[in-house]
C-alpha cells in the first residue's frame, strides 16, 4: 500500500486520452508535458490500444511498453527496465474497424491540508503486480489466487474499502509460448494447453476469476482449475483482461470511486449483454451521469474521456438468435471480429473512435457480452481551477 493512502491523504487523479501515429509515438504525450498539462512524474498507469493483431505474435504491445519505459525513465531517475515496477503499463493490441490507436494516461498526486469542496465520490486509481508465473501455473488456480491478492492490494492502494466502489479492473497477463510449453514438459509438468493462442484465453479467464474472487462476485471455493473456460456461470462484471507476450506476471489497475477524492472525474460501469447492446451503455450514461447520448451529444463529447470495454464473439454462435460466423473464420480470428463490432457500436454512442475495446472476454461478463466503464469529467474543486 502506498504511504500516502495509508496516511489518508486525498488523491487527485488525472486522465488524458492521447492519440498516436504508431505504437512508439509519444509525441502527443510530450506535447502535454511541454504545455504544462501533464507531469510525467505523476503517471501511475497507462492503458494503450495498439494497431497489431492482438494475437500471440503481436509485438506492437511490447514496442509501446518499451517506448513508455524509455520515455519515463529520466523523470523517475531510474533505468528503463525499472519503470514497469513503478507504473502499470497495459498495452492491448488490435484496433480493427473504426477503432483508433491511442493511450489513456492516468496520473495521481496527493493534496495536503485540503478538504473536498463538495460531497460525493470521485475517481481513484490503484495499481499492483503479481509475481511472475511458471508456465504450468498459467490458466490455473495459482494465477487466480495471485490475481485476487493483487486486486486487493490495488484496491488498498486506491483507498477503496468496499468492492461496490470498484468499477473496472484492468489486468494484463502473460501467455504461453512454445519455449514456455517445452520448459514445463522438460520438467515433467503439463501446461494447461500446448496451443499458444488458446493459452491467451486460459490466462485471461483465470485472471478474470481472480478479479471475481477479490471483489466477492464469485466465492473462491467455487473456482477450481477445471472452472477456467468451462463453467461460464462464473464471471466478473468489472474485470477486463488482456494477454500478451511482453510480460511474465500480471499487472493490475483498479479504477473506482472513493469519498474524499479530489479528482475532477467520475467513473461508472455496466454490462453489455451481447455485442450490439448499446442500450445498456446509453442507460448507464443517463443513470450515472444524467447524460442522454442523443439529446446531449455535445455535452457528452466534451465530458466523456473514454469508454473501456471488453468484446467477445458469442460462444454459442448466435447474436440475439441470429447466426454469426466469427468463430468459423479461418482467416481472421474471432477476437478481431468482436473488437471491430463492439468498437463500432460504442463509437456510435460516444461520437468518436479512440475507445479502449479489448477482445477475449472469458469470464468477463456473461458469455457473448462484457463489462463497459465510462470515465467522465465533472466540475473540478475550486482550488484546482485556474
Amino acid at each position: 500500500m502506498s504511504d500516502a493512502i495509508a496516511t489518508g491523504r486525498p488523491q487527485i487523479v488525472g486522465v488524458h486520452r492521447v492519440s498516436c501515429r504508431g505504437p512508439g509515438d509519444l509525441s502527443g504525450v510530450q506535447a502535454l508535458v511541454d504545455a504544462g498539462e501533464l507531469d510525467p512524474r505523476d503517471i501511475v498507469a497507462v492503458m494503450g490500444k495498439t494497431e497489431g493483431n492482438g494475437c500471440v505474435n503481436d509485438h506492437t504491445r511490447e514496442y509501446a511498453a518499451v517506448s513508455w519505459c524509455h520515455f519515463l525513465a529520466p523523470y523517475f531517475d531510474c533505468a528503463p527496465a525499472e519503470v514497469e515496477s513503478r507504473v502499470a503499463l497495459v498495452m492491448s493490441g488490435g484496433t480493427e474497424g473504426v477503432l483508433s490507436p491511442h493511450f489513456t494516461v492516468f496520473t495521481r498526486r496527493f493534496a495536503d491540508g485540503v478538504e473536498p469542496s463538495s460531497p460525493g465520490k470521485r475517481l481513484v486509481v490503484g495499481i499492483a503486480h503479481t509475481r511472475d508465473f511458471a508456465p504450468e501455473e498459467i490458466g490455473r488456480a495459482a494465477q487466480v489466487d495471485a490475481t485476487a491478492q493483487a486486486v486487493r492490494a490495488a484496491m488498498a492502494d486506491a483507498g477503496i474499502t468496499s468492492a461496490q466502489d470498484v468499477h473496472f479492473v484492468q489486468v494484463k497477463c502473460p501467455l504461453l509460448t512454445s519455449a514456455k510449453v517445452n520448459d514445463a514438459l522438460a520438467r515433467g509438468l503439463d501446461p494447461v494447453t500446448r496451443d499458444t493462442y488458446e493459452s491467451m484465453g486460459y490466462s485471461r479467464g483465470a485472471s478474470a476469476l481472480g478479479v471475481a474472487a477479490a471483489t466477492g462476485e464469485v466465492p473462491r471455493e467455487r473456482i477450481a482449475d477445471a472452472s477456467v473456460l468451462n463453467d461460464w456461470s462464473l464471471w466478473s462484471a468489472r474485470a477486463s483482461v488482456s494477454a500478451g507476450i511482453e510480460l511474465e506476471g500480471n499487472v493490475v489497475i483498479v479504477l473506482g470511486e472513493a469519498e474524499g477524492s479530489l479528482s475532477p472525474y467520475r467513473i461508472a460501469h455496466t454490462l453489455m449483454r451481447d455485442a450490439v447492446d448499446a442500450a445498456s451503455v446509453r442507460a448507464m450514461l443517463r443513470e450515472a451521469f444524467g447524460l442522454d447520448p442523443d439529446r446531449d451529444a455535445q455535452a457528452l463529447g466534451q465530458r466523456l474521456v473514454n469508454l473501456l470495454a471488453k468484446a467477445e464473439a458469442s460462444p454459442d454462435g448466435l447474436v440475439r438468435g441470429q447466426r454469426h460466423t466469427m468463430l468459423n473464420d479461418s482467416d481472421i480470428n474471432a477476437t478481431r471480429h468482436a473488437r471491430a463490432a463492439v468498437g463500432g457500436v460504442l463509437a456510435s454512442v460516444a461520437g468518436y473512435t479512440a475507445l479502449y475495446v479489448s477482445g477475449g472476454a472469458e469470464h468477463q461478463g456473461p458469455p457473448g457480452g462484457g463489462p463497459v466503464a465510462a470515465i467522465l469529467r465533472v466540475d473540478a474543486p475550486p482550488f484546482l481551477r485556474e
